[in-house]
């Protein structure tokens, strides 16, 4: 775990991971976009509940990353959180999304990949997750990224959230809205 002040010491690392990642489909962000999540992840460093995770190489090279925080109580309209709530609907955002966990980013360099990295980075970031809610979104696209994440227990929410990114909310394996025996979110 690292705290926000020490993110900018691994920046350049951050910053290759993150294109790495995020070039490749279904994503297809260019360089300007790992760029950007740097220069937006010393504001998000500030935000309440901020945690990182760091993988390092050895040679202190970045392997992987993983970031979250917590969902503010009034549910943020910006990026895909209009489109989240217009999918779940007030009740559901407020009773699931708001006050939990938010793991926003977490990526792992291609070579590092089938190592159990990409598991300890997300244990790492969602521990901490207040009664067990986390979330967060993806791809319906990213059909690796979606096994990973059923493999580590999380749940996919069955209500597509709409634009052109096909994007899916996903809970927590404690979140107590998640999918479990005759249950479904």
């Amino acid at each position: 775990m690292v705290d926000g002040a020490s993110l900018p010491v691994y920046a350049d690392g951050i910053r290759r991971v993150y294109a790495d990642v995020f070039s490749a489909p279904p994503w297809n962000e260019g360089p300007a976009a790992a760029s950007a999540y740097v220069r937006r992840l010393a504001a998000d460093a500030e935000r309440p509940g901020f945690t990182a995770a760091l993988a390092l190489a050895p040679d202190t090279a970045v392997r992987g990353f993983a970031t979250a925080w917590t969902t503010p109580a009034t549910f943020p309209s910006g990026r895909s959180y209009g489109h989240v709530a217009q999918a779940l609907g007030p009740e559901r955002v407020t009773a699931w999304l708001c006050g939990a966990l938010e793991v926003d980013e977490l990526a792992v360099a291609p070579t590092a990949r089938g190592t159990g990295l990409g598991a300890a980075l997300l244990a790492a970031v969602s521990a901490g997750a207040p009664d067990g809610r986390c979330w967060l979104l993806t791809s319906l696209r990213a059909e690796a990224t979606l096994r990973f994440y059923r493999r580590a227990g999380w749940h996919q929410v069955p209500v597509a959230v709409p634009g052109r990114a096909g994007l899916v909310v996903l809970l927590g394996p404690r979140h107590p809205a998640a999918a479990g025996p005759g249950r479904r979110p």
